[in-house]
C-alpha cells in the first residue's frame, strides 16, 4: 500500500464530513452521507460511519483505494 497524501487543516480537529470534502474524497459535503452508511469509509483501519467524527493530525482516512493523512 502507498503512503498516504497529506491533507493539512489549520484547527487541531476537524470533522469527518468536513475532511472528506476538503480532502478531495467527495465532490460535495452531502456525498459523505452515503459513502458513510454504506461503509465505504475507514479512519485508521477501523469503518467509519459517523460524520461528525473528530479527526485529529495523524489520523488516516480512506475511501476506495484512496488514504489521506489528517496534517
Amino acid at each position: 500500500m502507498s503512503t498516504p497524501r497529506e491533507v493539512v487543516i489549520r484547527e487541531e480537529q476537524i470533522r469527518l464530513g468536513q475532511f472528506l470534502k476538503l480532502a478531495d474524497l467527495v465532490d460535495a459535503g452531502s456525498d459523505a452521507k452515503p459513502l458513510l452508511a454504506q461503509g465505504r469509509v475507514a479512519v485508521n483501519g477501523e469503518t467509519e460511519t459517523r460524520r461528525g467524527r473528530r479527526l485529529e493530525r495523524g489520523d488516516v482516512v480512506t475511501v476506495g483505494d484512496a488514504s489521506v493523512r489528517v496534517g
